[in-house]
């Protein structure tokens, strides 16, 4: 944390001093009471005492005046704000080796399960696109911020759905690159902070090269994060292995920036979503936070206004 008025950090002397004072006044009045010596005439005069909560309004008032003063020194710290017009494309592999189940109930299932809470878990107006893809790539749904629409587009990925048989991993990255430059009038030359989120649980079979969709998605800097899906148990009807195959991802990773997963479980995949939505489309500047201290200063002179009003009939 930083100060923009560091020098007025110095009034916390007076609310110590304040502090000290209210000790010794209490003493004071400690020293009084016990010269009172008809110990049952008190009792009779004062039968119930405050105790602590005589101290609790006095209390909560000098740290008001510390939240206060630290707020009045204008505290500054770093904070993560979502970047404007960030975008990220999610590009779910829908080939038939998706439908195994190593990963209870099956790989596409958990898929489209993870995929929704990772959306859900993205700031509002973060736009969001999804990309389906087996032999060929096919944009669900466009990059918008209606979550709606999204999870609409989840729950319509299944086997099959994106075209002919094979795993078009670099066709999946080229589509998502093309729906970013198309979000708006501006994108074609001005790329907005956009990621893509690739996953599959096999190497590249058809369409173009990954490596050439990498390069251009770096040349557009655009990360791609890759999440291997699967496990080498992984077979499909009729006994067929479909053992994962993460090589092709990892590579594309590297190349673009992006970071790479390996997932086993739907709980490992849920934990590489978040992963990545913890830092997708944010950038960290310095701003402000005086507001929080003077806001929990003012809670605090009410909390010793409520209590001083509920016990002594009075105000601090």
């Amino acid at each position: 944390m930083t100060w923009l008025s560091p020098e007025r950090l110095w009034l916390l002397t007076a609310v110590a001093i304040l502090a000290v004072a209210y000790v010794i006044a209490q003493r004071r009045r400690s020293r009084y009471a016990v010269r009172f010596t008809n110990l049952k005439l008190l009792d009779r005069v004062a039968p119930k005492r405050p105790g602590w909560r005589r101290h609790l309004p006095a209390g909560l008032f000098l740290a008001m005046l510390g939240l206060l003063v630290v707020g009045f020194a204008r505290p500054q710290a770093e904070v993560r704000v979502p970047r404007e017009r960030a975008t990220v494309l999610v590009a779910v592999d829908v080939s038939r080796s998706m439908l195994a189940a190593d990963v209870g109930p099956d790989r596409l299932t958990a898929a489209r399960t993870a995929a929704r809470q990772f959306v859900a878990d993205l700031p509002e107006q973060f736009n969001v696109g999804l990309v389906g893809f087996a032999g060929a790539a096919s944009v669900f749904v466009p990059p918008v911020a209606d979550r709606g629409a999204v999870n609409a587009g989840i729950d319509r990925l299944a086997e099959g759905t994106a075209g002919r048989a094979g795993t078009a991993i670099g066709d999946a990255i080229a589509t998502s690159l093309e729906s970013i430059r198309t979000l708006d009038a501006q994108a074609g030359d001005d790329v907005p902070p956009a990621r893509v989120v690739v996953l599959s649980d096999g190497a590249n079979t058809a369409g173009q090269d990954p490596a050439e969709a990498a390069r251009l998605a770096a040349e557009f800097g655009v990360p791609v994060d890759a999440i291997s899906f699967g496990t080498a148990a992984g077979t499909i009807e009729g006994g067929q292995a479909v053992p994962v195959d993460g090589q092709t991802l990892q590579a594309v990773a590297q190349a673009t920036g992006g970071r790479y997963f390996e997932a086993g479980s739907a709980d490992e995949l849920r934990a590489a979503y978040a992963d990545i939505g913890s830092s997708v489309g944010y950038r960290t500047e310095t701003q402000d936070i005086s507001a929080r201290f003077i806001g929990l200063g003012l809670a605090l002179a009410a909390l010793a206004a409520i209590a001083s009003l509920f016990w002594f009939a009075r105000l601090p």
